[in-house]
């Protein structure tokens, strides 16, 4: 038993976790991981010289471990191993963040070196590099591509960044094989899907419990009825929060562009349903509302309409945004979380956010 199996097993018997024989199989996969690391220097990493250059006559070939795509329903326990793969994983250049958060980075990088470089000439394999200089481990918490921005840049990317030996390792719910499927442009992206598949191995986390919904203790902060009694309870909730002053206009700038917040003050926003999620924003622009603000009261949430998908990605990635933010999150809506997207028509992708929902409501769900 190496470090990382300790440790589970420690909280398993402390009762901070509950025996779970998948996680425990998983748990063993990560630390093989771990123990694989712990001999492997990407080769671009190592310092050069006439006495390197010797060294590499007699030296063993460097083995490139595949890094690992953890896959499964929400709530399994995806993030807590890689939280404990993280925190033992032998490498002091490395870096566990959400993709959401990684890929706006991407696009504020990849626009300043367009900037730079002269037209016509590919940034992506400086990009590539300055990650590589930074970081040569990568653990991606719930790994998804919904947007074709994204879509177009991650493959070049990734390419560069495992031939560079990056290692990967990433939570999703989605398989890789079903990534940017059943949308306009998904068979440009299915060579992305191979190189994936090349370099990481999937696993899948099949526990069968949700360990989200063991919280019972909820606090009404979803407002069913979209009607004045509701709205006047909200006035009240953003008059506690700020502190009791009044809300006004605030601009934000995201990536050199202006994000209206309609209604602001101290450390709350509020918004319309439509003005953040029937409104040509993204992640970029949820991440910096969610840095500026703590709470977040959304008013009128409607039952979604299965054809505007962009609008149900849109909320999707606000709450993906809010969560791994711990924002405080009040709303008014027509029905409650479970049913905002009729399940007879609801994609797989929103079941993370119908449990993610559950979870903000709990009495302990604080910033």
């Amino acid at each position: 038993m190496s470090r990382l199996n300790v440790l589970y097993a420690q909280k398993v018997k402390n009762g901070e976790l509950k025996p779970d024989k998948a996680q425990e199989q998983i748990a063993d996969r990560l630390d093989h991981l771990c123990v694989e690391l712990s001999d492997y220097v990407p080769e671009q990493t190592n310092v050069g010289g006439l006495l390197n250059s010797f060294k590499k006559l007699w030296k063993k070939p460097i083995v490139k471990p595949k890094g690992i795509y953890l896959v499964g329903p929400v709530g399994r326990g995806k993030s807590m191993l890689m939280d404990l793969f993280y925190s033992q994983a032998p490498v002091e250049k490395k870096m566990r963040t959400h993709f959401h958060v990684f890929m706006q980075e991407v696009h504020k990088k990849f626009h300043t070196l367009e900037i730079q470089y002269p037209k016509g000439e590919d940034p992506i394999p400086k990009l590539a590099e300055e990650i590589v200089e930074k970081t040569w481990l990568l653990c991606f918490d719930e790994f998804q591509v919904n947007d074709i921005a994204d879509a177009m840049i991650l493959g070049r990317l990734f390419e560069y960044l495992f031939k560079l030996g990056v290692i990967i390792v990433a939570t999703s719910n989605v398989h890789i094989r079903d990534l940017f499927q059943n949308r306009p442009g998904a068979d440009a992206f299915k060579p992305f899907i191979a190189l994936l598949s090349q370099n990481m191995i999937e696993l899948e986390l099949c526990s069968a419990h949700d360990y989200r919904l063991g919280r019972k203790e909820i606090e009404t902060k979803w407002l069913i009825g979209c009607n004045p009694e509701n709205h006047a309870v909200l006035d009240k909730v953003f008059l506690q929060e700020s502190g009791g002053k009044e809300g006004e206009k605030t601009i934000l700038t995201v990536m050199g562009r202006q994000f209206t917040i309609p209604c602001a003050a101290g450390k709350v926003a509020r918004f319309q349903f439509e003005q953040l999620c029937d409104a040509a924003l993204g992640a970029g622009d949820y991440l910096v509302l969610a840095q500026k603000y703590e709470v977040l009261i959304i008013d009128n949430i409607p039952i979604f309409n299965p054809e505007n998908m962009n609008v149900i990605e849109r909320f999707t990635t606000l709450i993906d945004v809010l969560y791994e933010r711990h924002t405080i999150l009040y709303v008014s809506a027509e029905t409650d979380w479970e049913h905002i997207y009729p399940e007879e028509n609801r994609a797989a992708f929103f079941e993370r956010t119908v449990s993610r929902l559950y979870e903000m409501q709990s009495l302990d769900w604080t910033k």
